[in-house]
C-alpha cells in the first residue's frame, strides 16, 4: 500500500466585516488564530473584504498594509472636517469612500437636510487623489447623506453648473432643477486622464419609482414634497448632463446603479467616463483576491448574516464565484452570526457549508461581545473537519496490479 505525503494546509481567509461586531481585519485575525490553533503549520493568507459600502476603505487599507492619508475637507453640510483618503502602495490607485466626508454619520448631530446636503467633501478627497498622482480613482459610494447627482464632487473637481442667466448654481439637490448648462473649462487637468470606477451595491436607476429620490431620499430625511422636488431636479439634471455629454437622457436616467448615493454615479459617468461595477468585485480586483486564492485548499469567508442577499452580489457570492473559476477550486466555507439560507441553495452557488458562530440560543448583544472568540472556535472546528476529510481521502492509494513473479 502506498501512502501519500500530507501537504501543508493552505487556507485563505477572506471575510466581510461583521457589522457592529468586528471589522473585516478583526474577523481575519480571529479566523486565522482558530485555524492555526488546530493546524500550526497551515499557510494562512488573510484578505479582508468588503462590498463597496462603509468600511471598504478600512478593508482595502488592511489588505494593502498601508495607512490612509488625512485630508482637510468639509462634511455634507459644508462644515470643516478631516477625512481619510486611501492610496495603494506606489500611489497608482486611490480610494475615496464617500461616507468619509459626505456620509450620514458625519452629520448625525444635525437635523436631516435632504435638499441641501452635498458631496463637495468627497470631491475634495478625489481632488487630493489627482494631485497625488493617482492613475485610477475607486469611489465607494455607500452611506451618502445627499441627493445631489454628484454635483458636489464635480464642483470640487472644477466643474461649474450655471442657470439660464449664467449664474453659478450651488451643489445640492435643492438646486438641481436650476441647472441649465455645464461648464467644464475649469476641470482638474488630470480628471479625464485617470480611470474612474464606482463601487455600487444596488442597481437602482437615477429616476422613477426605484430611483434615487423615491427609494433613498426618505432614508436621508426627505418627506413626500422633498422627494417630488428631488425627482424633478434629477430628471432636469439628467437632460442637461446628456446635452453636455452628447448622449440620450434615458441612457443616464436608466443606468443600472445610477441612483446609488443620490445619483453620484451618473454625474461622474457622464462627464468623466466613470465605470460602474458591483462593489465586492471592485474590492476583490483591488486586493487581488483571485491571485491570493490560487493554490488554496480551503477558503473561509463570512459576514454578520448569511442570507439570500449574500448569494447575490455580496462578498460571499463573490468569493464563491472566484473559487469556482479557478483550475483547482478550493472548498468554500461561510461563517456568520446567523445563517438563513439552505444547504441546497448554498451548494448551488459553490459554498460547501455555512455555519453560525452562535454556540446556541443567544442574544445579539451576547454574540457581539464574543465575536472574535466564537469565530476562532468555529474556524478551528472547520479546519479539523477539513483535515479529517482530507486524511480519509488520502490515507492510502491502492497500488497498480503487479503480475506474479516466476
Amino acid at each position: 500500500m502506498a501512502v501519500l505525503a500530507a501537504q501543508p494546509l493552505s487556507v485563505l481567509v477572506a471575510p466581510d466585516s461583521f457589522k457592529g461586531s468586528a471589522s473585516a481585519e478583526e474577523v481575519c485575525a480571529a479566523v486565522a488564530a482558530g485555524v492555526r490553533g488546530v493546524c500550526p503549520d497551515a499557510r494562512v493568507t488573510t484578505v479582508p473584504m468588503a462590498d463597496g459600502g462603509e468600511g471598504s476603505l478600512d478593508a482595502l487599507m488592511a489588505a494593502w498594509h498601508v495607512r490612509p492619508t488625512e485630508v482637510t475637507t468639509v462634511d455634507a453640510l459644508g462644515r470643516p472636517c478631516t477625512a481619510r483618503l486611501g492610496l495603494a502602495p506606489g500611489g497608482r490607485t486611490a480610494v475615496v469612500e464617500l461616507a468619509e466626508a459626505s456620509g450620514l454619520p458625519r452629520v448625525s448631530d444635525r437635523p436631516p437636510a435632504p435638499l441641501d446636503a452635498h458631496t463637495v467633501g468627497a470631491g475634495e478627497l478625489a481632488r487630493a487623489a489627482l494631485d497625488a498622482g493617482a492613475e485610477e480613482v475607486l469611489v465607494l459610494v455607500g452611506g451618502s447623506a445627499s441627493t445631489d447627482g454628484g454635483t458636489g464632487i464635480l464642483h470640487a473637481l472644477g466643474v461649474r453648473f450655471r442657470d439660464a442667466a449664467g449664474e453659478a448654481v450651488r451643489p445640492g439637490g435643492r438646486h438641481l432643477a436650476r441647472i441649465a448648462t455645464v461648464d467644464v473649462t475649469g476641470l482638474h487637468p488630470r480628471a479625464r486622464a485617470v480611470r474612474w470606477r464606482i463601487a455600487v451595491d444596488v442597481d437602482n436607476p437615477l429616476t422613477g419609482p426605484r430611483g434615487a429620490a423615491a427609494v433613498f431620499g426618505p432614508q436621508k430625511g426627505a418627506d413626500r414634497d422633498d422627494v417630488a422636488a428631488l425627482e424633478r431636479g434629477l430628471q432636469s439634471y439628467a437632460r442637461v448632463l446628456a446635452t453636455a455629454a452628447g448622449c440620450e437622457p434615458t441612457s443616464l436616467t436608466t443606468l443600472p446603479g445610477g441612483g446609488a448615493a443620490g445619483g453620484v454615479p451618473v454625474g461622474l459617468h457622464a462627464l468623466l467616463g466613470a465605470e460602474l461595477a458591483p462593489g465586492s468585485r471592485l474590492v476583490a480586483d483591488a486586493v487581488g483576491l483571485a491571485e491570493a486564492m490560487t493554490g488554496a485548499d480551503l477558503v473561509i469567508t463570512g459576514e454578520g448574516a448569511c442570507d439570500d442577499q449574500s448569494l447575490h452580489g455580496k462578498v460571499v457570492d463573490l468569493v464563491a464565484t472566484t473559487a469556482r473559476g479557478l483550475p483547482r477550486p478550493p472548498a468554500v466555507v461561510v461563517l456568520a452570526g446567523a445563517v438563513r439560507v439552505g444547504q441546497d441553495e448554498l451548494a448551488g452557488h459553490g459554498v460547501a457549508a455555512a455555519l453560525s458562530i452562535a454556540p446556541g440560543p443567544a442574544t445579539l448583544a451576547e454574540l457581539t461581545g464574543r465575536t472574535a472568540e466564537l469565530l476562532a472556535e468555529r474556524a478551528g472546528a472547520v479546519t479539523g473537519l477539513y483535515l479529517a476529510g482530507r486524511a480519509a481521502a488520502q490515507r492510502t492509494v491502492e497500488p497498480a496490479a503487479v503480475p506474479p513473479g516466476d
